[in-house]
């Protein structure tokens, strides 16, 4: 079965040059690996935002996926690493690297993700992954703070013009500094992007994370994507409460199954969710032009959450 780089995939060529060259690169490069590492394609490719992902077969005829991913991806550089650190404790096992190329064969997962289970008992299932993942860090990896430094750097620059109330404009950046400047909250592997949909069942129903955004830092820091995916289901029909109460549901089933310490986490959430809404804000800015109905809904997602988490 030959391989067709998805149509969505492709569409990142319009992100730059890099992106251009890279997907130009593609097809040969997956084609290579097949070759070299004996590899079948069983199924249509699937991709993330920066990689794409094969369903193989090997010469044993055991199922995996071949996940290529972009080389200019900063956050996915140690993603092999980690996973051979984690050694199929809590994520997926990684099966072979090439990290010249950003070329990994992992374990097939045949799913299904934590999309439809209830959003609750889903915290349930990250919190406990939480304390599978976050082991003693490994010095190649980037630390939280020096991303989060830059990241508040960015969001004072904006300055006040910023659809996004100045109070917790304010919070986050002081926020953020305490916790830079505090050094507390360990050390540890954090996963980075850990959410409904990067956590699938393996063939005997474990589930599993995949697809790390792997930093050094403050485990506490980790919870935001639960909070900010599938958050429209707690306005739809047959929600119980309101967006705030379920927003809090999730936080508190998040911190009390980890074991975190509560002001911490909330701590992070805001500084996380008040970057976050700056990001989008700094993106219209830079193509010189209004933030899309989208982005607006975007940034009042990311004030809810702050709010809520606080009230």
């Amino acid at each position: 079965m030959p391989v067709t780089i998805p149509p969505a995939l492709l569409s990142q060529r319009e992100l730059g040059e890099d992106w251009a060259l890279w997907l130009d690169r593609l097809p040969r490069l997956t084609e290579e690996l097949l070759a070299e590492w004996r590899l079948v394609p069983v199924a249509v490719a699937l991709h993330g935002f920066c990689s794409l992902v094969v369903p193989v077969v090997d010469a044993d005829g055991s199922p995996g996926a071949l996940k290529v991913s972009f080389d200019g991806d900063e956050e996915s550089l140690h993603e092999g690493l980690v996973l051979q650190h984690w050694g199929g404790r809590g994520a997926v096992r990684l099966q072979r690297a090439d990290p010249h190329r950003r070329a990994l064969l992992l374990a097939w997962l045949p799913g299904p993700d934590l999309g439809d289970a209830w959003d609750v008992e889903a915290c349930e299932v990250v919190a406990g992954l939480y304390r599978r993942l976050h082991v003693p860090a490994l010095p190649q990896l980037a630390t939280v703070s020096s991303y989060v430094e830059r990241w508040l750097g960015e969001l004072a620059d904006l300055g006040r013009d910023l659809p996004i109330p100045r109070r917790y404009v304010e919070q986050a950046l002081a926020t953020g500094r305490d916790l830079l400047a505090d050094g507390g909250g360990g050390q540890v592997v954090v996963h980075g992007d850990l959410h409904y949909f990067n956590v699938m069942a393996d063939p005997s129903g474990e589930w599993l994370a995949i697809d790390p955004k792997p930093m050094s830092g403050d485990p506490h820091y980790e919870l935001a994507p639960m909070l900010w995916n599938r958050m429209d289901e707690l306005s739809a029909p047959g929600a119980v409460g309101s967006v705030r109460d379920g927003l809090r549901r999730r936080f508190h089933a998040l911190v009390d199954t980890a074991g975190f310490d509560e002001e911490r986490a909330r701590d992070w959430m805001v500084v996380r969710m008040v970057i976050n809404a700056g990001w989008t804000v700094q993106d219209a800015r830079r193509a010189g032009r209004k933030l899309s109905g989208d982005e607006q809904d975007w940034v009042t997602r990311c004030i809810a959450i702050t709010k809520a988490v606080q009230d």
